[in-house]
């Protein structure tokens, strides 16, 4: 991904006009040699000779050096990619190198920037056991998510960094901050998608009204099991209520037949439950929650993408439309050894220790890293 392209311009430009290295040389002022180094990338013309080409060729300098601050979303999403794999196969610093190389280069390429704060933030973990060392780069995430926030001009994109600095400031410890951060963000829902198909349907568009239904449908299908893990853990004052909430969140589960839909959503909300029934002393049913759990993350999930099913059979080509196509953030291997520590190092199961179901579970889970 090379930002400056003045040789294959000097080529181009210097064939459609059909002369030779030694006129463009002549007229410039230099040897052809240095033409022919500039050509094939050997070295780069003087500063001062950048306005006399430009004017020759009938260009701007910007057209003639090719300059490409930006990546295309495609790159991104590869480059996004591989570097989720070398955190997890090659040394963490070695890594972060080279994402610090890579945000230098393009630090105006706003969308790289918010991905590059999401792979830091999600790889955290890598270094936990160094918690000055992981929160130094949760607060290098959060500062390239506030440049997107303060410098872009894509609403869509600011959202995005907004929320990943609220999180930035949970994973660092900073509740008010995240509060103030986010405090008059939440708007009533005006989903487009409705409208859209309106839009479809009334244009005979039929296959494109029931696709973005489905879609819409999805979407809100995710965040609603966002919203059941914490809305779990903040109801164990009322067990009959935390029950109810369960029940339904479950029955939705099993409507939608989450555990293969989207079994890394789903998952979330049996770690809330089984940690709602160890603060309600109920041991045997939080064991219960964390057999499902098990269940699911050791079963046959992996790769885990996101995709359609026999009832979202419309769904994928909007998946393929993501920025980071239909994979998730994390390379397969963090995704494993973070499902296993989520049990097996999580303080809040720490009375389960001496069960032989829990020790069972356990050992499940680490076999499955």
């Amino acid at each position: 991904m090379k930002e400056i392209n003045i040789a294959k311009v000097l080529v181009k430009k210097r064939k459609q006009k059909g002369i030779t290295q030694d006129e463009l040389a002549n007229y410039i002022g230099v040897s052809k040699a240095s033409v022919s180094k500039w050509e094939t990338e050997q070295s780069y013309p003087d500063v001062t000779f950048l306005p006399q080409l430009a004017s020759y060729f009938n260009i701007s300098i910007d057209e003639l050096i090719d300059y490409k601050p930006q990546m295309s979303k495609e790159d991104i999403c590869k480059l996004y990619k591989r570097l989720a794999a070398d955190f997890t196969s090659k040394p963490f610093e070695a890594v972060l190198a080279e994402c610090r190389e890579i945000i230098k280069k393009y630090f105006s390429c706003f969308p790289l920037l918010v991905e590059m704060g999401i792979l830091l933030v999600n790889h955290v973990e890598l270094i936990k056991d160094d918690p000055q060392k992981a929160v130094a780069l949760i607060e290098e995430a959060k500062a390239l998510l506030i440049r997107v926030k303060e410098e872009s001009s894509d609403l869509p994109l600011i959202r995005k960094a907004l929320f990943m600095e609220g999180y930035c400031c949970l994973a660092a410890g900073d509740a008010p901050g995240a509060l103030e951060l986010l405090d008059g963000t939440v708007e009533p829902a005006l989903p487009p998608e409705v409208l859209m198909a309106s839009a479809y349907h009334m244009t005979g568009r039929i296959d494109d009204a029931k696709s973005i239904l489905q879609y819409g449908i999805y979407q809100n299908i995710v965040v609603l099991f966002n919203f059941f893990p914490n809305l779990l853990i903040a109801s164990v004052d009322d067990p009959a209520k935390y029950e109810e909430i369960l029940r339904r969140a479950l029955s939705v589960a099993e409507t939608f037949d989450m555990k293969h839909l989207h079994p890394s959503v789903l998952i979330g909300t049996y770690i809330a439950a089984a940690q709602g029934y160890v603060m309600l002393q109920d041991n045997q049913k939080a064991l219960d929650m964390l057999q499902h759990y098990t269940n699911i993350v050791t079963g046959d999930i992996y790769p885990l993408t996101l995709h359609g099913d026999a009832y979202f059979d419309l769904l994928d080509s909007w998946l393929d439309k993501l920025e980071l196509s239909n994979s998730l953030p994390r390379d397969e291997k963090t995704i494993r050894k973070s499902m296993a520590d989520a049990i097996i190092k999580n303080p809040a199961f720490a009375v389960l220790a001496d069960e032989q179901r829990f020790q069972s579970i356990c050992e499940k889970l680490q076999s499955n890293c």
